[in-house]
């Protein structure tokens, strides 16, 4: 597993799930890997008891994954929802694998998403040369988590069209898969439900049925509340990336994720942290994620085109690509920042020179 670039969260943080498994006191729902308080120590991070340090997931409020877990040991399903980029997918696979031990029973939803990628499909050569039956029966991650009693993870729910999802309310409500052509059904194990995650900001968005409504329970998982708390995610976000690609750069500076996150935080929020200046906002979402994007492609810059020290003018480039969206809007609210903001502070020559110059 040495070469795999990205690693499933529960092979990532195996060492962190079993200490987790030795040091559980409290009662388990049925199939479940760990008990609620410990899946909830995996996301949030602690110390154990034996002093084994756990590592944080999510950086945010704890309240906020508490109801995530709770919901989930219930016959309700979770839907995390919230602006791009506010880890809901990263949440969203941290759960199953602390829960059930295995994140990859996954659906990614599309506009192209049929019913068959939620319910079941066919193999549509064994079924002409055999007609229905149970082999020729082409099994979705939705009826293996059933079959199993795991998580299903269903990713951009709303993106998939509404007749579709409405496939799901079946499923949600008497935990059946009917499978009408072999006069059967696929009847779900203790321990089965669904994370679905979803955002209202991108385009080709089809909102929930009020019937689907009612089956999730929904979790808004919100920006981070605080300047601190977003550096905090960048820089290990970083850190993670930095260690699995094996850069040959430096590690970032504090001080140049902190102007980062700044940078973003004030364009999101249409006014300067001094609370002094109004500004504009542009179109894109500038989310933490993006943040994290800059960063990293800020070091790959520094490690192969610099001398491996992270600076200005490997940032700026990443900076204008994540605010310009709309190259008419998004270029005069840029330009109107870097001349009335950037410009003006002390320590901000360097950014202010480089963004420039492109």
């Amino acid at each position: 597993m040495s070469n795999v670039l990205r690693q499933h969260a529960e092979q990532l943080f195996l060492e962190e799930l079993e200490e987790l498994k030795k040091q559980d006191t409290e009662k388990r729902p049925y199939s479940w890997q760990l008990s609620p308080q410990a899946v909830v120590t995996y996301l949030m991070g602690g110390r154990l008891k034996n002093g084994f340090e756990v590592q944080p997931k999510y950086i945010g409020n704890r309240r906020l994954i508490e109801i995530a877990v709770a919901t989930l040991t219930t016959d309700r399903a979770l839907l995390l929802y919230g602006l791009p980029g506010t880890a809901k997918s990263w949440v969203s696979e941290h759960l199953s694998a602390a829960i059930s031990g295995d994140s990859t029973l996954i659906v990614q939803g599309t506009a192209g998403t049929g019913e068959e990628a939620i319910r079941y499909g066919w193999n549509y050569a064994r079924l002409l040369a055999e007609g229905p039956s149970e082999k020729a029966l082409v099994e979705t991650p939705v009826m293996r988590a059933m079959q199993t009693g795991k998580i299903a993870r269903i990713e951009e729910l709303t993106r998939i069209s509404a007749d579709v999802q409405d496939t799901l309310i079946t499923i949600l409500s008497e935990k059946t898969l009917p499978v009408p052509e072999l006069n059967t059904a696929v009847m779900a194990q203790k321990g089965f439900n669904i994370i679905a995650t979803a955002n209202n900001r991108d385009k080709g968005v089809n909102d929930l049925s009020s019937a689907l409504k009612r089956r999730f329970n929904t979790v808004i998982l919100p920006v981070p509340e605080s300047m601190e708390e977003e550096i905090d995610i960048v820089k290990r976000r970083v850190e993670s990336y930095e260690k699995v690609m094996e850069l040959p750069a430096e590690k970032p500076a504090v001080e140049e994720i902190r102007r980062i996150v700044t940078i973003f935080r004030e364009l999101r929020s249409g006014v300067t942290t001094d609370g002094k200046t109004r500004i504009k906002v542009p179109s894109g979402t500038l989310s933490t994620a993006e943040a994290i994007s800059v960063v990293n492609n800020g070091l790959a810059m520094a490690a192969y085109f610099g001398d491996g020290q992270l600076k200005a003018t490997d940032l700026a480039a990443g900076i204008i690509g994540a605010v310009l969206k709309d190259p008419v809007q998004d270029k005069l609210v840029w330009q109107e920042y870097l001349e009335t903001v950037v410009k003006n502070r002390e320590d901000w020559k360097d950014i202010y020179r480089a963004c420039r110059d492109l």
